[in-house]
């Protein structure tokens, strides 16, 4: 877990991830603008793993108040999706529960001016306990979900759970139905999805400079 230093009277900002590649990517991207403490917590692959990383770190002031985003690579589900396309979450979805999330339009709009050239897809994420390969990616298209990953929707799950709080997802596709891979970081998809993602960190400024802002 890394920590950027805090600013007095700004909550902190919990960025959690799974993968050492993800936390990479994340460790070495672009920090300007931050709107106040970032902590980049990896959680270790899979649902069991994100939920105890996360519950844990919520526990401590002062990430007890802290805005979420779950973010790492992703597999789409969509016809027409590509390594390196961004997928935002306006729900994501686990074990036939729902964790809505916030901001998404700003996330968007954040995402499609820091990286122009990379499609942006919004919709349903949807949490696995496995890797998804097959048929099973028609099956889960099949309910509306536009993307998987194995720890997006325990995360907020348990964020929410921790007390309330705003919560998102941006997912990188590095696995699609026609590009589908064996391991990451060995091809070039992994290679794009690693790029994209070392640049994402704006967006989620912005997104969590919106949360500190006054509701009416």
């Amino acid at each position: 877990m890394t920590a950027s230093p805090a600013r007095p009277g700004s909550a902190p900002l919990l960025v959690a991830c799974a993968l050492g590649i993800e936390h990479l990517a994340l460790r070495t991207g672009d920090k300007g603008g931050a709107s106040g403490p970032m902590t980049v917590l990896r959680t270790g692959m899979g649902p069991r793993a994100a939920e105890r990383a996360v519950a844990k770190a919520l526990g401590t002031p002062p990430l007890d108040e802290a805005a979420v985003v779950a973010t790492g690579f992703c597999a789409g589900l969509a016809p027409g999706m590509h390594p390196g396309d961004l997928v935002v979450a306006d729900e994501t979805r686990h074990d036939g529960g729902a964790t809505p999330c916030v901001g998404t339009a700003l996330l968007v709009e954040e995402l499609v001016r820091a990286l122009p050239r990379r499609t942006v897809h919004t919709g349903p994420l949807t949490g696995s306990d496995h890797v998804v390969r097959g048929h099973e990616r028609g099956d889960l298209l099949a309910t509306g979900a536009i993307a998987v990953d194995m720890e997006s929707a325990v995360t907020l799950r348990t964020a929410v759970t921790a007390g309330p709080r705003p919560v998102a997802a941006v997912r990188v596709v590095v696995d699609a139905p026609q590009h589908e891979l064996v391991r990451i970081g060995t091809v070039r998809g992994g290679i794009s999805a690693f790029r994209v993602l070392r640049a994402v960190l704006p967006a989620f400024f912005e997104w969590h400079r919106s949360s500190l802002l006054p509701r009416r």
